[in-house]
């Protein structure tokens, strides 16, 4: 159980819930398959085993499932105006517009009930202690979408988005303007400037040296850091973009070496996995959050 992004809530301080509470509002909101003429269907699956709240050291997993009609516009298109080719062959006239959305409702819902399903799952890691959640998805819908289902699942619970005193933004152009991480981290070859005047002029470097004077040139010249490569502690690299998100992960090998060594089965990696990544990632924060200038904290 390695996460490969993290969007980062930090939670109301006065929630003080406990994993069997939590797991049993969870269950009253599980995923249910699509029906009729359903599109998606949301709810928590068992994060393990038969709980939807599995705890390792007092850190929480739960995971949100989602099931989702495949029926492509392309199909329905194509049914549509084969039904309206006969129509207008048979009747010997043109069908209206009113008429082609009739026509193409009634398709969708004749299809739907036939259309394949397909099912994914995200993610999420409550940190009680420390009164964090942290979402592993790739993007801000699907963040979003767990953070709401969520919400309606579980009583008196409050989220916010992390915020720091410095933006990402301003402290990604400093590291590079002065050729300086910050403590405890050093700087990766991946990066992305754009123009402060135009968010749609950018210039990414992959795999690429980011020291010398073609970077610093770029900053000279007024470009910000949208996206900075890290790695922390010579355990954990990641990228760093502007809405304060961590994205491509990745643990390495050291780490997954000490989780394999002190595994013996596969049920028994999921929580040493598990365990190990969450205990590095919350080393790892504070010191993001010091080279941020710390959290905001709610007024």
């Amino acid at each position: 159980m390695w996460f490969r992004n993290l969007r980062i809530y930090r939670l109301a301080a006065d929630w003080k819930q406990g994993p069997e509470q939590l797991n049993d509002q969870l269950a009253k909101n599980l995923l249910k398959r699509c029906s009729g003429l359903d599109m998606i269907s949301r709810g928590w699956v068992y994060a393990k085993h038969d709980t939807f709240v599995h705890s390792v050291n007092k850190q929480w997993l739960v995971a949100l499932g989602v099931e989702q009609k495949l029926l492509p516009a392309s199909v329905i298109r194509q049914e549509t105006q084969e039904r309206m080719a006969i129509i207008e062959a048979e009747q010997d006239r043109k069908v209206g517009r009113k008429e082609m959305r009739d026509l193409r409702d009634a398709v969708t819902q004749e299809l739907l009930p036939k259309a394949f399903s397909r099912k994914r799952t995200t993610w999420g890691w409550i940190d009680p202690t420390n009164g964090w959640l942290m979402v592993d998805a790739g993007s801000d819908a699907k963040a979003d979408e767990f953070v709401e289902v969520l919400l309606h699942s579980v009583d008196d619970i409050q989220l916010r988005p992390l915020q720091t005193e410095v933006s990402p933004i301003s402290a990604m152009t400093g590291w590079l303007a002065t050729g300086e991480a910050p403590a405890n981290f050093t700087i990766d070859d991946d990066l992305e400037l754009r123009a402060a005047a135009s968010a749609q002029s950018a210039i990414r470097y992959v795999k690429h040296a980011l020291e010398g004077k073609e970077i610093q040139q770029h900053i000279s010249d007024g470009k910000i850091a949208t996206k900075l490569g890290l790695t922390w502690n010579d355990k954990v690299s990641f990228v760093l973009n502007d809405k304060l998100q961590l994205k491509r992960l990745a643990f390495l090998d050291v780490l997954k070496e000490e989780a394999e060594q002190s595994a013996r089965e596969a049920d028994e990696q999921f929580d040493v996995d598990f365990a190990l990544m969450a205990g590095e990632l919350n080393l790892l924060l504070p010191d993001l959050l010091l080279a941020l200038g710390g959290e905001v904290k709610p007024a």
